[in-house]
């Protein structure tokens, strides 16, 4: 296979504004890009409520899992990462070499609905959270949320746009603040993790299969290998590893680098959820959440102002970091399945039917707040299809990384070949559970 067949559209750009390729040479914080975006990304306020639920319904005796699922998506955000560097391609053109072009626009199809669903639940959340705390009422909140968002893809460039985004990571301490200022039995806490006290039945296992959902998402996959694409066009004398093979060393230390840390910032954020709202609402007897901003007003006189503060501006910050990346990484799909021009460094005008994507994945999603819908009942079925999208995409990821002809060198090690087929594995097993449990 030649790079002309794996070409995507982002990739026939020109380099803008250019910078040094990156390397291990580089400070820290610098090495931090599309693994620690997508990373906090994952904790958006779907997966808030997920854990959240957790927590509240079960104490601290699912934080076990966070132990789990910790491995298995830094192995498949690595993959994620590794493909788009050396082939210099999005997931969806590299997919496109291994399954028929039907299947894969019909899962990007799936990938588009989910996502609008996860956008629609995430700006209510905004909207509601915003509410909570200020006294405005929500609905004009939410939409200012909406076009705020749309607008800043549209026209701030991705060099510019990726800053922004991951400073914005930064919110998500507010969460892990939570903990300081409530009391955690630190004792029940650290038995959660090697010794928790669990009845087998369907409401466990629902839950089990929840975190594992929100934890691996087809969206991330699709987002970071794009952006590792879009960081590899903004540097001066970057090339797709696959023709550059002296770039590999330092690139791929890096991806690792971030993606680590990315994926251990959302576990761990996960964590301090659940230890919050187990130490909070588990033990005042409140164990059922419907959203992420109904968890940010119950934990107001259980654990002060402080505490529902703290909570409402991380709903708030991780929705304007997660809505982007739901919706660029459809549109991202969606443009090399297409053939068009597909980058966030582009302007509106030369990429309308990337933009097109994108715009109408947050107006629908902004629709579905007005339509009558039950809001959880959408996020279960948004659950359910990405549960089912993801395992055709990471059986395909894996053949990817795995093939020479299109990997050349740079096919995955055995440990990462393993680790992966095995949370492609854990994600057939969740979503099969999602339906025989419900």
């Amino acid at each position: 296979m030649t790079d002309t067949a794996l070409k995507s559209p982002a990739s026939l750009k020109g380099n803008g504004n250019p910078s040094p390729v990156g390397g291990t040479d580089r400070p820290i914080l610098k090495q931090f890009g599309p693994g620690l975006i997508t990373g906090a990304a994952d904790d958006d306020p779907s997966g808030i409520t997920t854990y959240s639920q957790a927590g509240a319904q079960f104490g601290f005796n699912l934080l076990w899992l966070m132990l789990l699922t910790y491995p298995l998506m830094s192995a498949i955000q690595m993959i994620s990462g590794r493909i788009g560097r050396v082939t210099g391609c999005g997931l969806a053109a590299n997919l496109r070499a291994v399954w028929p072009n039907p299947l894969v626009l019909f899962l990007v199809g799936l990938l588009f609905i989910a996502n609008t669903i996860n956008i629609g639940a995430n700006l209510s959340a905004m909207g509601a959270s915003a509410e909570l705390a200020t006294g405005l009422p929500s609905v004009p909140v939410t939409i200012l949320f909406a076009a705020l968002s749309l607008l800043l893809q549209m026209f701030v460039p991705y060099h510019r746009y990726a800053s922004y985004l991951k400073w914005l990571t930064m919110v998500l301490l507010s969460y892990v603040a939570v903990l300081f200022v409530v009391k955690i039995d630190w004792t029940a806490a650290l038995k959660g993790f090697v010794m928790p006290s669990m009845t087998a039945n369907v409401d466990t296992f629902t839950v089990i299969v929840a975190i594992l959902g929100t934890t691996i998402s087809p969206y991330l996959f699709f987002w970071q290998t794009s952006q590792e694409v879009e960081e590899m066009e903004e540097k001066e004398g970057a090339q797709p590893l696959r023709r550059a093979p002296r770039q590999a060393k330092r690139e791929l230390r890096r991806i690792r680098i971030d993606t680590f840390a990315g994926m251990a910032v959302s576990n761990l954020v996960a964590i301090a959820i659940i230890m919050s709202t187990a130490a909070t609402l588990h033990t005042s007897g409140k164990t059922e959440i419907a959203t992420a901003a109904d968890v940010a007003e119950a934990l107001k006189p259980i654990a002060g102002n402080f505490a529902f503060a703290l909570f409402s501006v991380g709903i708030i910050g991780t929705a304007m970091l997660s809505i982007p990346v739901l919706a660029g990484s459809a549109a991202y799909a969606a443009a090399e399945c297409c053939g068009w021009a597909g980058s966030l460094e582009r302007k509106p005008a030369e990429a309308i039917g990337f933009y097109s994507v994108i715009a109408a994945a947050t107006v629908l999603g902004l629709a579905v707040e007005f339509m009558p819908i039950d809001p959880i009942r959408a996020l279960f079925w948004s659950a359910v299809i990405n549960g089912f999208v993801a395992v055709p995409i990471m059986v395909g990821m894996m053949t990817v990384v795995s093939r020479h002809a299109q990997m050349k060198q740079f096919t995955a090690r055995p440990l990462l070949v393993v680790v992966g087929w095995t949370a492609t594995a854990a994600m057939a097993a969740a979503a099969i559970a999602m339906l025989i449990y419900r």
